[in-house]
């Protein structure tokens, strides 16, 4: 047993006041977890869009005060009634979606979008009592996608936590727990490209990236990066990326750049930004009679794909995915597997360091487009 469990938690959180204002550290409260929930304490965390895109208050319900951050690695500190899957000790990854184990989309093997734990932007409470864990001077402060890890601890609820390796190093494998195993699943368990293919990725952010990744992994021949953005060339070349097209060097749509570049167009294409004009590139650049592409990127809730019916009637397919189609519980420790085996490169996504306190800076290095993923210590 844990000697805080069942006991309120004071400690360090950075709470987000208001829309777009620097975050403050304050000292909060954090109760024990309710039935089917964790407790846990937060070894690093690291900043994703996500993040920053609801800091800017451009999602759908701004809602503060409020606690961000759902990349993370932690251990568990206390569990809640009914909780058996995890225990006191555990090395554990909280996400943004969850496993309940019970739905319909949880017993089929082709979906990971869980009913009960679904991604859901908009609740700042927990689903058992609809309140919250975290409270400041007696006040409630919201949580953000079940998760809340710009916090020394947090609780989540345990479906939405993966076990992992005991020795797997949590400042590195924290950054698994979103971005880059979406961008990553997408290729292996959605485009699922041959050995010897030709992929198209769009966007060369840490989530394109992780797909270049697995299209390395998976033996791809050719992966094309496209990009607006010229000083992301060289760093991508690190994740396999071999040659680069910027859509605004052309007087042209890119797609028909890329057919002309690859006879025809491409095995496999990944759509990471959410700009509706390149998910539409992304579907007519793939090769008629076999071609697959895969969108990602999440786009505006008012943009409509548009393209003629002749594209997919000439055998070319359209795919979405929603975290990579991982199932959390049950598909993410073979991730850090694959990290642990060798076969995952983690470390070139980390481009900086910062100790809890300077958090902000995380958040500055993500506007200025600088890197791909900043550790933020919990300890330091």
């Amino acid at each position: 047993m844990s000697t805080t469990a069942g006991l309120v938690i004071p400690c360090k959180a950075a709470i987000a006041w208001e829309a777009g204002k620097p975050l403050v550290i304050e000292q909060v409260e954090v109760a024990p977890p309710q039935a089917m929930e964790v407790r846990m304490k937060v070894k690093y965390t690291s900043l994703c869009h996500t993040d920053l895109y609801f800091w800017e208050a451009k999602g759908q319900t701004p809602l503060f005060p409020r606690i961000f951050g759902h990349e993370a690695a932690g251990v568990v500190e206390s569990v809640g009634e009914g909780v058996s899957d995890v225990q006191v000790g555990d090395h554990v990854l909280p996400v943004f979606t969850g496993e309940c184990g019970d739905c319909r989309h949880c017993k089929s093997e082709a979906s990971n979008m869980c009913d009960l734990l679904r991604i859901n932007t908009d609740r700042g409470v927990m689903l058992s009592d609809g309140k919250s864990r975290f409270s400041f001077s007696g006040t409630p402060i919201n949580h953000f996608l079940g998760t809340s890890t710009f916090s020394e601890y947090t609780v989540v609820h345990s479906g939405c936590l993966a076990k992992i390796n005991p020795l797997a190093p949590l400042d590195k494998v924290c950054i698994l727990s979103c971005g880059i195993s979406t961008g990553l699943g997408a290729i292996l368990n959605v485009a699922k490209p041959k050995k010897g293919s030709t992929v198209a990725v769009f966007g060369l952010g840490a989530v394109g990236l992780a797909a270049a990744e697995g299209a390395r992994i998976a033996g791809a021949s050719r992966i094309i990066g496209v990009g607006l953005n010229p000083k992301r060339y060289e760093e991508a070349k690190k994740f396999g990326v071999t040659e680069f097209v910027n859509p605004k060097d052309h007087d042209r749509p890119v797609q028909e750049v890329i057919a002309e570049m690859t006879n025809g167009g491409v095995d496999r294409s990944i759509e990471c930004t959410g700009n509706i004009n390149f998910m539409i590139s992304a579907f007519e650049c793939v090769h008629d009679g076999w071609g697959v592409a895969v969108l990602v990127g999440v786009p505006d809730k008012d943009a409509v794909f548009m393209t003629k019916p002749i594209n997919v009637l000439n055998e070319r397919t359209l795919k979405g995915t929603f975290f990579g189609n991982y199932k959390p519980r049950t598909d993410l420790p073979s991730v850090v597997d694959m990290y642990m085996n060798k076969k995952l490169e983690v470390e070139k996504f980390i481009t900086h360091r910062v100790p809890f306190s300077d958090i902000n800076k995380a958040f500055e290095y993500m506007l200025k487009g600088e890197g791909l993923r900043c550790i933020i210590s919990m300890e330091e």
